[in-house]
């Protein structure tokens, strides 16, 4: 078969044979991004004048914070070393390596024959390499591992190589060495994923089956939707169903990426690809649904993903409550591009008009509040994350509480809480800080082992709830930044957990309210008194500030009342005139106090509501 010129797509000829799906896999900042550009490089499809950094980093977040948030596909064509007369295709799909975005690895790697694992040669081996590694054996991927950076000062090839080599159960002299930085071994690493990954298997004949693994929203076209064909062939102007909806389209655009959209005239068995319907509305076009074709379509749908749990929920309302229709319209499209964000409206007596989103963690609460202000021009207020409790009531009754103001009054007989896995993979010398840290936090140790005589992997299971504020930051800092977390859910326990409500002039405020552990109230109940006293102004009436736990006060601090001196004028004179004076100014105050109400300034909301600690921790994170 003659070469493919990368300009020239032809799709729909390409033999099943000549193709190669992959996709990267790492930990945060092992150099993803870095090798994939110089795979655009080396195949030509990107000319050296248009090259980038992080190329297939779309997002300016992406590119400010050197992180990836969202997969990426591209078609790369490919002439191995060995064999320059037949030219490959290769698939090739960049993913995040930060665990709250697991989820889109996951429906990378189900569109995928193999995998690249990369390694920081001067790192190591993390926790997010050996969750993401996992994540491939479950999809019967071939894995390729790869060392990347040996051209640092403090790699260690050697020892990483063999690290590597125990992992996936190959021979040290297997595991590549590239630096995606200079391009040293990348050409032999492209040979290596055509040689080794299998090619696509798929019925040609078959009614055209397709799995979408990416949509994203573009203002000018409507839903683009990112396919991998399994079966069958799908053609331009055909009308296409999608199987779990029922919804029919015409296809009036399909193609590929290379890296930008090149039109064409179909996508054949095992290509990846876009389809465009010029379709408005972002519930069409589900990730995970299958696309077949309306007429003589097929009748069995492909397995899909399962849908991501929310871990981590927090109101987010806006500064101006006008803007609340365009908050709405702004989640829709950004579910579009990001199928694990969840969210439903609520109000709040405080805050007004609001909804309550689902995260995977708090990097992506901070990664979807940056967006939504700045795609969207949004001024917002996000309530201090929370997680999802059961109440079992004495009666029986059950309640599901996402917000500490659902939390039921009357009396409880059990708290359930979910609790989590997690991972830390650190060198041996900060065993005894890790444990102590998770021990604070109500961990429960389940196993410890060394991967190497200086590095070692301790499990915990810990409650969500401790993991989701500054858990990390502390892990960093008792470990000197070189420890890595990974965690994953496992179910719930019963729990001594109390609501936290925050009383001002004797009335309840519900966005400060809080769920904490029964022992860790009373610290809560004192910390966010002390911060209120400092940011509400004073009144012209004393307001007492209160902490309570049921019925029951568990901290307090008053903001004195502002007071004119009614005694300026009496210099000398008898003591019952001063007496008079200061009575009258005390009637006065009460009947201000019967009748006054607390005002609570935005400023106050914003600097308690986006508690350092979790911004602290989300940043953090990167």
């Amino acid at each position: 078969m003659p070469a493919i010129p990368s300009h020239v797509p032809e799709p729909s000829r390409t033999d099943p044979a000549l193709i190669r799906n992959f996709c990267i896999i790492a930990h945060i900042d092992h150099g993803k991004s870095t090798l994939a550009d110089r795979m655009l490089q080396l195949t030509g499809v990107v000319e050296q004048r248009q090259m980038r950094a992080q190329y297939l980093d779309r997002m300016d977040i992406e590119r400010e914070r050197g992180i990836t948030i969202k997969s990426q596909a591209v078609r790369l064509p490919w002439a191995p070393t060995h064999d320059k007369s037949s030219t490959h295709i290769l698939n090739m799909i960049d993913t995040p390596g930060h665990v709250d975005f697991t989820y889109e690895v996951s429906r990378s790697l189900a569109a995928c024959e193999g995998t690249i694992l990369l390694v920081d040669a001067a790192q190591g081996i993390e926790a997010q390499t050996l969750a993401n590694l996992y994540l491939a054996m479950e999809n019967d991927l071939t894995i390729i591992p790869v060392l990347n950076k040996i051209d640092l000062p403090a790699a260690q090839p050697e020892k990483f190589a063999e690290e590597l080599a125990n992992l996936v159960g190959c021979d040290p002299d297997d595991v590549l060495k590239v630096s995606a930085k200079t391009g040293l071994g990348v050409d032999a690493l492209l040979d290596k994923v055509v040689a080794e990954i299998p090619a696509p298997v798929g019925v040609k004949d078959a009614p055209a089956r397709a799995m979408i693994f990416d949509s994203v929203y573009d203002s000018y076209r409507g839903v683009v939707t990112y396919v991998r064909v399994i079966d069958g062939q799908l053609n331009k102007r055909e009308r296409i169903r999608m199987m779990s909806t029922g919804a029919t389209h015409e296809l009036l655009e399909i193609g590929t990426n290379s890296p930008e959209m090149l039109s064409a005239d179909g996508l054949g068995v095992g290509e990846v690809g876009y389809l465009i319907t010029g379709v408005k509305d972002v519930r069409q076009s589900k990730v995970g649904d299958t696309v077949t074709s309306q007429h003589k379509g097929a009748e069995d749908a492909l397995g899909g993903y399962k849908d991501p749990r929310p871990m981590v929920f927090s109101g987010l309302y806006p500064l101006d409550g006008s803007d609340y229709p365009e908050l709405r319209e702004a989640l829709d499209k950004l579910q579009l591009n990001d199928a694990a964000l969840v969210y439903e409206p609520e109000t709040s007596a405080a805050l007004g008009f609001g909804f309550r989103v689902g995260f995977l963690g708090l990097l992506h609460l901070d990664v979807i509040r940056e967006r939504l202000e700045r795609e969207f021009g949004l001024d917002l207020i996000a309530t201090a994350p929370n997680v999802v409790y059961r109440v079992v009531m004495e009666d029986g009754t059950e309640h599901t509480v996402t917000n500490p103001s659902e939390f039921p009054e009357g009396k409880i007989n059990e708290v359930y809480e979910p609790v989590v896995r997690a991972t830390i993979l650190a060198p041996t010398e900060f065993i005894g800080s890790i444990m102590e840290l998770c021990q604070t936090r109500r961990g429960t140790l389940l196993g410890m082992d060394y991967l190497s005589e200086d590095r070692v992997e301790i499990r915990y299971t810990l409650p969500l709830a401790e993991i989701v504020f500054d858990f990390f930051d502390q892990l960093k800092s008792k470990t000197r930044g070189y420890a890595s977390l990974d965690y994953e859910p496992t179910g719930e326990q019963t729990s001594s957990l109390v609501k936290v409500d925050i009383l001002l002039h004797g009335d309840k405020v519900d966005a400060f309210s809080a769920i904490t552990h029964k022992d860790a109230a009373y610290a809560y109940g004192v910390r966010l008194v002390a911060k209120l006293r400092e940011l509400i102004p004073r009144q012209a009436f004393e307001v007492p500030i209160q902490a309570a736990v049921g019925s029951r006060v568990i901290a307090r601090e008053t903001i004195r009342a502002i007071r004119k001196d009614v005694l300026a004028k009496c210099y000398g004179g008898d003591i019952s005139r001063k007496r008079k004076l200061l009575e009258k100014q005390k009637e006065g105050k009460k009947r201000m106090k019967m009748v006054g109400s607390v005002e609570v300034p935005q400023e106050a909301f914003i600097a308690v509501l986006s508690s350092d600690d979790s911004a602290g921790s989300a940043k953090g994170k990167k």
